[in-house]
């Protein structure tokens, strides 16, 4: 009886233990995500804190001479991201099959604003995160695999190339720009012309 006693009296222990790392959790990620909505709109911010994160990664790498493997494994990665982020939402080979052209192809068209199909702030969170995971595996020698960097180095700019060409070429192809400056907007001055040539004279 007094093990049987023990043991829920370790159980009941335990729930409240529990219930304290989860509502840690749940703070913890609340914040974080409360971080994450308020840097959103702070676009030149954001990607200056990336390129410092990038460069802190480039110089531990450079000190310790290795992890090659990881950086490589880190360049694919962002070869993906930027695939994706260059990309339409829906691909116009795919749209053009079921339903025919759809992109505007005269002046007087709908204007249409480019949609990703991976929006800014997911390619930005997602290569700063891979910059911090590559840059904690630095910290393990387990990750240091030794190979000839110079042929990895060449193997990811010939990836690059024909990637980046097969992109440009879709994009001639199916006449759209990966980005988008805002609608077109008219002069005032023309527009305040004609409409005082349509008002009725005396």
């Amino acid at each position: 009886m007094d093990a049987g006693a023990a043991g829920a009296a370790s159980a009941t222990d335990d729930l409240p233990m529990t219930a304290a790392i989860s509502r840690w959790k749940f703070a913890v990620s609340r914040q974080y995500q409360y971080l994450l909505d308020k840097a959103t709109p702070h676009v030149l911010h954001r990607w200056i804190a990336c390129l410092v994160v990038a460069f802190i990664y480039v110089i531990r790498v450079y000190i310790v001479q290795g992890f090659y493997i990881v950086s490589y494994g880190l360049g694919i990665y962002i070869l993906n991201l930027l695939i994706g982020f260059l990309s339409p939402q829906v691909d116009p080979e795919i749209r053009e099959i079921s339903d025919g052209p759809s992109l505007p192809t005269r002046g007087s068209d709908e204007f249409r604003p480019f949609v990703r199909r991976l929006p800014e702030f997911k390619f930005w969170y997602s290569i700063t995160k891979a910059f911090c995971i590559a840059f904690a595996m630095t910290f393990f020698s387990v990750f240091d695999v030794p190979v000839f960097w110079p042929i990895l180095l060449f193997y990811w700019v010939v990836l690059f190339s024909l990637t980046m060409r097969r992109q440009i070429s879709h994009m001639i192809k199916y006449r759209y720009v990966p980005f988008t400056f805002g609608k077109q907007r008219y002069d005032v001055k023309r527009a305040t012309a004609e409409s005082s040539t349509l008002l009725p004279r005396d």
